[in-house]
């Protein structure tokens, strides 16, 4: 496939799951009540935990494969038939506890335990396409996916419980997990499945998965914990601010997840690096435009969007835009320290993820909801400025090797 064409189909397949994404929460905002929005954000936030996780673990590692020789190939495999297994293997304990735990909650927790390997695998397999240089095919497998859960969720009633809503939003990805592994087993006939690699220790998907620890999951589930000892509408509030800039937070993990081999079409290293800087750019001309898109909603135009969340939401709106704004920079700052060296970004993520952890806190003790959206705004800002730091000092010390990093080339971690 020619890099053109790659690169439109590759943006326009994140295009349909950043719109995936925006739309199902929009349909849950619309169907819910209040409460229940929250109880139903709370538990798509632990799958949005979970999702990262997978990514991390075996889809980052295998996007800095080079090539697409039996190797690579057996690795796609190898990547989709782990997350599958491990994802059944974490899902049916988590659907078994939660059947004896009474509450709405515990239900779409049970819920999600028992669609775990659908919606899991299906990323899984986009990871694959992506480092085999086949876009299309996850773009095709994509629009499948959207078309399903737009017609699943469309036929539900208003006041659908929780769980409801988890199961159809789980069950209609079936569809396109089942194209897609039938796409992925043409492409990668005959290669061999090795899930031990994985296991091992030095495997570099586990250093990925402390980082996104630390760097992603850390302050949702501070979020989540600050809504359990103090008010349980903040996650609600968070939440449904953050709804609406869903399609470029699937850009921004996007661009760390799939960046990678596009960006590796560029043979200079110097080219590439201005290249991620000029998508930072854009990124976050983009984030301060969409806000202030929304800022300029009608009130009655908001509530069509989000329900009866809509009134907390549209007040977060300029924390939340600013805070997009410096992820966009953030993202793509670490973005190009993982081509530079992906055992440079785990101090980073550490020490500037713990400080946005501080900064929530810190702003909802001093000024409520709204501060603790500032909080997030201002860590996301020291978390930017620090990862271009340590790429101009990179720059500076040593020229990095050409091309994206293979991941069977790094050094095993101590």
């Amino acid at each position: 496939m020619r890099a053109r064409t790659a690169v439109l189909c590759s943006v326009a397949d994140q295009g349909v799951a950043a719109l995936t994404n925006i739309l199902v929460l929009l349909a849950a905002a619309r169907l819910s009540t209040l409460t229940d929005f929250a109880r139903f954000s709370a538990v798509y936030l632990v799958f949005t935990v979970l999702l990262g996780v997978a990514g991390a673990y075996t889809g980052q590692p295998l996007v800095l494969r080079r090539g697409a020789g039996e190797e690579t190939r057996g690795a796609c495999r190898s990547a989709v038939a782990f997350t599958v297994l491990a994802s059944a293997a974490l899902g049916a304990p988590l659907a078994a506890v939660c059947v004896l735990v009474p509450g709405d909650t515990a239900r779409a927790l049970m819920t999600l335990g028992l669609v775990l390997p659908v919606v899991l695998g299906q990323d899984a397999v986009r990871y694959a396409f992506s480092t085999l240089q086949r876009p299309h095919l996850a773009l095709t497998a994509d629009l499948l996916r959207l078309g399903c859960v737009l017609g699943a969720l469309a036929a539900q009633d208003h006041g659908a419980s929780p769980a409801r809503l988890i199961a159809v939003w789980g069950l209609s990805a079936l569809p396109a997990l089942l194209l897609s592994a039938a796409l992925l087993h043409r492409a990668t006939a005959g290669a061999p499945v090795g899930l031990r690699p994985m296991l091992r220790r030095g495997y570099l998907g586990q250093r990925f998965t402390v980082e996104f620890g630390v760097g992603n999951a850390t302050g949702q589930l501070s979020v989540l914990g600050l809504g359990a000892v103090g008010n349980p509408l903040l996650v609600g509030a968070l939440r449904g601010a953050t709804t609406l800039f869903g399609p470029l937070n699937v850009l921004y993990t996007s661009a760390t997840s799939f960046g990678p081999p596009l960006l590796g079409r560029i043979g200079d290293e110097r080219r590439r690096i201005r290249a991620t800087a000029a998508l930072a750019a854009v990124l976050a001309a983009t984030a301060a435009l969409w806000a202030t898109v929304l800022a300029l909603l009608p009130d009655r135009a908001g509530r069509e969007l989000l329900g009866d969340t809509w009134p907390t939401a549209a007040a977060l709106l300029p924390a939340t835009g600013s805070q997009y704004a410096a992820m966009a920079a953030g993202t793509c700052g670490l973005l190009a320290l993982r081509m530079l060296d992906p055992r440079t970004t785990l101090s980073v993520q550490v020490v500037f993820s713990l400080t946005t952890v501080a900064f929530l806190a810190g702003g909802y003790v001093v000024g409520g909801v709204p501060g603790a959206a500032w909080g997030l705004a201002l860590g996301s800002l020291c978390k930017a400025v620090a990862t271009w730091t340590r790429v101009a000092r990179l720059r500076r010390r040593r020229p990095a090797p050409e091309g994206p990093v293979s991941a069977d080339a790094l050094p095993a971690a101590p």
